[in-house]
């Protein structure tokens, strides 16, 4: 959007800047929302939820069946990316971002509530198998229209990176706040945590639903949309058109994201069952160093994002899969040492290759598709990888160490990830500085991206 145009829809710089921040707030307050809401469960399924709504099983098989109920919130997120992707192109990024949230947190809200199996038997799984499939739904959409309300109230196209890292970093800041209420209730309830400790960070996701939801209704609608709309260009089956026009550039993000995606949920939810389980560690000392490991993000996710508008979106990722490749070894050889603080160390330190991709990932990945419609393509590519790398990863990574009883070949499996991201990132265009907010962009070919900027143009 250029400066004229800013001026044309009766805001000036400074009122131009104001809704930039708001936005950036807005999307960042909205991914917290969302990662609080889904790794609560993380979080919890390893302590609780295979005693609770699994108690006959053999505790590995307990943990894989509480698994598989955190594997449905990922298999549903394609249906929320196609469904509120529809709608972000149709009415709007804002209105679908309120309605994203709402279904999110309200269904975590619900997980609160869901009774044991000594109450209702094998109908608590049930229930908060459907609970966890809306769940999934409602932050399906959430990402894109979080990135969007920011990447796309951008005057400056040199600082698209940095932008969106702010988002991105919205979700490690969950799981921090995620950790922060485990283990206040843990020690709380001490005893009681399975009775009922575990429920209420379920519970307090709703004062931060109020919160987001309060945020959210002071922002207007993006420049983008608006031009969007105004040049009636908006699409009738804008999900349809996406995979008709650009089926490449879907599959690509989401074969992308492996290195980024699995390897995280190891960090963040399979390290639990090997710190118990071989490390003789306590769910405390792993809370903790998880939380510092996320207080780290702080700095290196936005810092990711920075120094891919510098060095190119692509060639920033691509340092982030490699590092990831090489670390998962590094990470199993210190855990393995057995000495509390290297433990605590290979903890902290697991997040910054996920960091490294993470942090210039939403722009990566939003850039890839025409504005009309980008809400579609960037949620159902960041959301198709929940198939085939975030829900199976913890799945994965406990049947591995059940078979083999070592955690190298979960390393294996990293590095696995890694070679499948190195290799679609490879054919990804890359839009690095470049003017996104043309359709005639895309069908050209991207420009060769400078290692450093040129002069930042206006939207």
């Amino acid at each position: 959007m250029t400066t004229a145009d800013g001026a044309a829809r009766g805001l000036s710089d400074s009122e131009h800047q104001r809704q930039l921040r708001r936005a950036v707030v807005a999307g960042t307050v909205g991914t917290i929302i969302e990662a609080y809401d889904f790794l609560l469960y993380v979080l919890v399924a390893p302590l609780v939820f295979a005693k609770l709504y699994f108690p006959h099983s053999d505790p590995l098989v307990g943990t894989l069946e509480a698994f598989a109920i955190y594997a449905v919130g990922f298999a549903s997120r394609p249906v929320g990316a196609a469904l509120f992707g529809h709608y972000g192109d149709r009415i709007g990024r804002k209105a679908t971002l309120i309605a994203t949230l709402l279904l999110t947190g309200l269904s975590t809200f619900a997980v609160g509530f869901v009774p044991g199996y000594e109450t209702i038997g094998i109908w608590g799984a049930v229930i908060l198998t459907i609970v966890r499939f809306i769940q999934g739904m409602g932050i399906g959409g959430e990402w894109s229209g979080a990135t969007l309300i920011a990447m796309e109230w951008a005057r400056s196209n040199s600082h698209r990176g940095f932008i969106t890292g702010w988002t991105q970093w919205g979700g490690p800041a969950g799981l921090f706040f995620a950790n922060i209420v485990v283990l206040i209730f843990s020690a709380i309830s001490g005893d009681q945590f399975l009775a009922w400790g575990w429920r209420v960070p379920f519970w307090l996701s709703i004062v931060m639903v109020g919160i987001g939801l309060y945020i959210r209704l002071g922002i207007i609608e993006t420049p983008v949309f608006r031009r969007v709309v105004e040049e009636q260009r908006v699409a009738n089956a804008p999900v349809i058109e996406v995979i008709r026009r650009q089926p490449k550039e879907i599959i690509l993000t989401a074969l992308c994201r492996n290195a980024e995606q699995g390897p995280f949920y190891i960090f963040a939810a399979f390290v639990f069952t090997y710190g118990t389980t071989v490390l003789g560690s306590s769910r405390d000392f792993l809370l903790t160093a998880l939380l510092v490991a996320t207080g780290l993000s702080v700095i290196s996710i936005p810092l990711s994002g920075y120094i891919s508008d510098r060095i190119g979106r692509k060639r920033m990722y691509l340092i982030g899969a490699v590092t990831m490749g090489i670390f998962g070894f590094v990470y199993f050889a210190l855990l393995n040492t057995m000495i509390p603080a290297v433990i605590f160390l290979a903890i902290v330190i697991s997040f910054i290759p996920h960091d490294m991709m993470y942090g210039p990932q939403a722009a990566l990945i939003a850039e890839c598709f025409s504005p009309r419609l980008r809400y579609s393509g960037s949620a159902l590519g960041f959301h198709l990888s929940s198939l085939i790398a975030g829900g199976p990863a913890p799945i994965i990574a406990t049947a591995l160490f059940a078979s083999t009883g070592s955690g190298y070949s979960v390393a294996i499996y990293i590095l696995i990830c890694a070679v499948v991201s190195v290799t679609a990132t490879s054919f990804l265009p890359d839009y690095t500085n470049r003017d996104i907010s043309q359709e005639e962009v895309y069908g050209a070919e991207p420009a060769a991206i400078p290692a450093t900027p040129g002069p930042a143009t206006a939207d």
